[in-house]
């Protein structure tokens, strides 16, 4: 029985994801810039009004700018090719980076969460007319950066929609101020600025949780939210000639990016390959998942004596063909040609055939006993 991994994303299905990588990019420097120059005005801005809803703004500006450029250097870094010991290349920063960005937030709405109730009951004077100026060119800000950002991933890639999600919650925090400074100034409430904060570092915390827990999922391994691993074992156990599924796993590498392995038990008496080519079309049509790496069994297979031999690698292969050899080597290969399996045949059974087990993939078995190796391989 035999393992095959099957990625249908390297020559188109990811295409999509590496032009949204560009656009990405490009949308959250462009980003990067405007929001950089304008925390710079709204934190001045803040001090000389001496408002919190406008440095709460500003503090969020700031990590705007932070979770941009981390983003930035989070995609460099995710565009890295593979390596021998990093097999999936560097793709996971991005998530590290999206984690990073959330807690940063909720940190940030913690520290105005304190310091609004401290104004709540002494709320200070706050100039109002410079502080709706302020705003309001924060929120024109926040509105160019949010478009912007838009216009890349933000969508289908957690690293910038938590971006995205930063500008938005900044965006809220401009209007909060706005709205303030406007009671302040026709009415004198000042204890609007603490409690429009509080209102804002609510809204931002929310956001913030839903990006922090999507990417601890991410990092555990845990299932895509989008998926439903009971729905996709059922399905795969309802293909013809599959009698089980066993050891399913879907986890995501990063974003746009979901794999899957699990082991199919299908009938002994059905070639393996029209199942197996069954099950990854089922996994890309319904479910979206074109990277998958699925091992075929039969009956022969025993996982629990495979495990008590100590792992020492000639019995992992489960091999997808039991061809019946006629020699005890309880082999079952698949010599498929295209499958470069290194058998690895250290036959210490106690049989002495001086097998010459040079296998050049043709299967002409010119042993020097006489097994009569009948091999009517049914290629698959």
């Amino acid at each position: 029985m035999g393992l095959h991994h099957h990625d249908h994303g390297d020559g188109h299905g990811h295409d999509h994801h590496h032009h949204g990588k560009g656009a990405s990019k490009k949308a959250l420097f462009t980003s990067f810039l405007i929001i950089t120059v304008f925390l710079i005005v709204e934190t001045i801005g803040g001090f000389l009004t001496n408002s919190l809803a406008l440095l709460s703004d500003a503090g969020h500006m700031l990590s705007d700018a932070l979770a941009l450029l981390l983003s930035l250097v989070a995609l460099h870094f995710a565009a890295r090719p593979p390596s021998a010991q990093k097999t999936f290349g560097m793709k996971r920063f991005e998530i590290l980076a999206a984690l990073t960005n959330g807690v940063t937030l909720v940190l940030i709405s913690l520290f105005i969460f304190w310091e609004g109730f401290q104004r709540l009951l002494q709320p200070p004077e706050v100039a109002s007319g410079k502080m709706i100026i302020i705003a309001s060119v924060g929120l024109l800000a926040n509105i160019a950066a949010a478009f912007v950002l838009m216009r890349g991933d933000y969508k289908d890639n957690v690293n910038v929609r938590s971006a995205y999600l930063h500008v938005l919650g900044d965006m809220l925090g401009s209007v909060g101020a706005i709205l303030g400074g406007v009671l302040m100034l026709a009415f004198g409430w000042y204890i609007a600025d603490p409690i429009i904060s509080i209102v804002v570092a609510f809204l931002i915390m929310l956001s913030a949780w839903r990006v922090t827990k999507e990417s601890v999922n991410i990092l555990l391994e845990g299932a895509p939210s989008r998926i439903d691993t009971t729905k996709v074992e059922a399905r795969l156990g309802q293909l013809d000639g599959v009698v089980k599924v066993h050891d399913l796993h879907v986890w995501t590498v990063t974003s746009g990016f979901d794999s899957l392995t699990c082991h199919l038990i299908v009938q002994d008496d059905l070639p393996s390959y029209p199942i197996l080519d069954a099950a990854l079309a089922l996994l890309q049509k319904e479910f979206g998942i074109t990277h998958a790496t699925i091992q075929i069994e039969n009956s022969s297979i025993s996982h629990g004596e495979l495990h008590c031999q100590g792992g020492t690698g000639e019995h992992s292969h489960d091999h997808e063909h039991s061809h019946d050899h006629g020699h005890s080597h309880n082999q079952e290969h698949s010599h498929d040609s295209e499958h470069s399996h290194d058998h690895g045949h250290s036959h210490d059974r106690e049989h002495s055939h001086n097998h010459d087990h040079t296998h050049d993939q043709k299967h002409s078995h010119d042993h020097e006993h006489s097994h009569n190796q009948g091999h009517s391989h049914n290629r698959n």
